[in-house]
């Protein structure tokens, strides 16, 4: 089975891209330095630098991986390509919860890019909001299952 792709605006992909740089040349160097510093200090069974450093480098090397896959499969969004009259990704959204009046704006990210980050506006289009807003126009009104319960949305504006 082929791996689904990972949709990726130009600003989510140069920041895993940064992201892989970063790890793979400096962190890398960094943690190996701590390990072998670790390893002076002689008996390797009781010592906490050792093993700290040794779970810092597995972390590492699992995000070098996951963001590996991520741009493997990575389809960039050509954001000149979409319009303004449905929901898409790449979307910007301005919504209003009627139970509230308050509004909010999201621009709408790829589920699997790592870009999703409620509290800078963005949210995924698998996330809960995200889903059901995908494909809406302006002036639709949709009803979201939230952890806080069932909430209604209307979409006041889509932009780029």
């Amino acid at each position: 089975m082929a791996a689904k792709p990972t949709m990726l605006t130009a600003e989510g992909l140069k920041k895993l891209e940064d992201e892989l740089a970063f790890l793979q040349n400096e962190k890398r160097k960094e943690i190996a330095e701590k390990i072998k510093v670790a390893r002076s200090f002689g008996d390797l069974s009781e010592n906490s630098e050792y093993d700290d450093a040794k779970n810092e480098q597995a972390i590492m090397e699992a995000r070098i991986n996951t963001i590996e896959a991520i741009l493997k499969t990575a389809v960039l969004i050509d954001e000149s390509e979409t319009s303004n009259e449905r929901v898409h990704l790449t979307s910007v959204v301005k919504i209003e919860m009627l139970s509230t009046g308050r509004q909010v704006q999201y621009k709408i990210v790829g589920s699997g890019s790592n870009e999703a980050n409620p509290k800078e506006g963005k949210i995924s289009d698998e996330s809960p909001i995200g889903a059901a807003l995908m494909d809406k126009s302006v002036g639709d009104v949709v009803e979201v299952e939230t952890p806080g319960g069932i909430v209604g949305i209307k979409i006041l504006e889509i932009t780029k």
